[in-house]
């Protein structure tokens, strides 16, 4: 699936390239499953033309979850057969994204399949999941005993987040909309309710505050639920940078983070919830439902064995 120009997902079209080869230290995969993330959309509309080279045609895609048919001389991390997952992220846009049959990638995008996960499970595991812990493990350093406050805790990198804050040993309280506390429960979250008020119900459940706060949310949520925080609570957001006090997190491309979440997964502390499926010749309706929202869970797209 590739699209030739900017736009939405009317540019997506399915094409036959040359196969991807291994490099010296990668490996080609054969694609089971791949995840949608906002930011597919946004590079896809050109929002990063100015900063980012793109060669075209470009196939999206970041996160991926597959089988190795083939590795380079200097790939022995895998071997044909391995079942992986990877964000495969590159410097620029070109024809190697998840949206296809086969893709070549770098080793160190690559971790293990967690075990108990298929591989359309998995395929949601590695954008997020590094986003979720690198908000909170590196930037608020979450410990045991703490309560963190995560907004937006049933998308796709909240759950995450307030997962791995529950497996730190923190209690977690998530908002979320009502048609989402039944989930966050059994993700041992204290769910709340979005909207007018949202302070105050967090502060019923904890009348001394959070001691950290993920956003991933936006549109102003860490200001208008300020009083929710302890007077020097640790903030952080994936979603509004640039606050004052608030520690911004973007996804970055590190082999070991990324492995610290695949065994979070393969311990059985981090799940990730799966709204819809869509195979391959589907792509751009898999790109609408991911823009309309309310699938309650990630949109994945299916590759044929």
């Amino acid at each position: 699936m590739v699209y030739r120009s900017y736009g939405g997902p009317e540019v997506l079209e399915l094409a036959e390239l040359p196969l991807p080869k291994a490099h010296v230290d990668s490996v080609v995969v054969r694609v089971r499953a791949a995840a949608l993330n906002p930011a597919d959309l946004a590079i896809q509309a050109g929002a990063l033309d100015a900063a980012v080279p793109t060669y075209f045609p470009v196939i999206p895609g970041w996160d991926i979850a597959g089988v190795v048919e083939s590795a380079g001389l200097a790939a022995p991390e895998f071997a044909p057969g391995d079942e992986v997952v990877g964000y495969i992220r590159g410097e620029v846009q070109r024809a190697h994204g998840g949206l296809a049959e086969v893709v070549s990638a770098d080793v160190r995008t690559l971790v293990r399949k967690p075990r108990g996960m298929d591989f359309t499970e998995a395929s949601g595991l590695p954008l997020a999941g590094l986003t979720a812990y690198q908000a909170v493990v590196r930037a608020l350093d979450v410990r045991p005993g703490e309560t963190l406050l995560v907004h937006g805790a049933a998308g796709g990198v909240g759950s995450l987040a307030a997962q791995i804050g529950r497996a730190r040993g923190a209690r977690v309280i998530g908002t979320a909309a009502e048609r989402d506390h039944a989930y966050l429960r059994s993700l041992g979250v204290t769910p709340v309710r979005y909207g007018d008020g949202v302070a105050d119900r967090v502060l019923a459940l904890a009348p001394a505050g959070a001691d950290a706060v993920l956003d991933t949310v936006g549109k102003g949520v860490l200001t208008a639920c300020a009083a929710a925080a302890r007077p020097r609570a640790r903030l952080a957001s994936v979603a509004d940078i640039g606050l004052p006090g608030v520690t911004p997190v973007f996804c970055r491309l590190d082999g070991d983070d990324l492995k610290a979440v695949a065994d979070l997964a393969n311990s059985g502390r981090l799940s990730v919830r799966v709204g819809a499926a869509f195979p391959l010749e589907r792509a751009a309706d898999a790109q609408r439902a991911l823009a309309a929202g309310g699938t309650g869970g990630r949109i994945v797209v299916t590759v044929a064995d």
